[in-house]
């Protein structure tokens, strides 16, 4: 029997706001799938978790963050049938500058846009709900201490999983 190594992610999330609301990105996936989520990414190995989302902000929408509370939330998945973990920190954004201008260099991210609390919900529709579910639940009723979410993802098959939070 041959045991598959589970590959682990950790990424960093930012809660960008602005004048004209919360700031998401949609993002090109595989497929020409698109989906909106907060700005963030994957932290390099030997990357400090705030530097790598500092970067990430930068590369993806051209803002520059100067100063991060957080995190406000921590995320676990578990998806041992699509052989990955993932661990998601998310820090808000006290202080920006700079013009929004898409820069990502992977050419993943194709808009970006302030969006007014009450509809992120639905623009985020669809989205993966370790994303979707924190987000909405805090710009519902913003808390003040850090949360923390674990999901479950059961299947092999992106198409067809069946993810459960606990």
């Amino acid at each position: 029997m041959t045991t598959r190594r589970l590959h682990e992610w950790v990424v960093g999330g930012a809660l960008v706001e602005g004048d004209g609301g919360v700031l998401l990105v949609q993002n090109r996936r595989r497929h020409g799938v698109l989906d909106w989520t907060p700005p963030g990414g994957v932290i390099d190995a030997g990357e400090a978790l705030v530097d790598g989302l500092t970067r990430e902000v930068a590369e993806e929408t051209g803002l520059r963050v100067t100063a991060w509370r957080g995190p406000l939330w921590e995320i676990r998945v578990e998806a041992p049938g699509l052989g990955w973990r993932l661990r998601v920190e998310v820090h808000r954004a006290e202080a920006f500058e700079g013009e929004l201008v898409l820069a990502g260099p992977d050419g993943i991210v194709v808009d970006a846009v302030f969006v007014a609390p009450g509809d992120a919900a639905a623009r985020l529709r669809g989205g993966h709900p370790w994303v979707v579910d924190p987000l909405v639940e805090w710009l519902d009723d913003p808390w003040p201490d850090r949360r923390s979410f674990r999901y479950r993802v059961e299947g092999d098959d992106m198409a067809t999983v069946r993810v459960t939070r606990s």
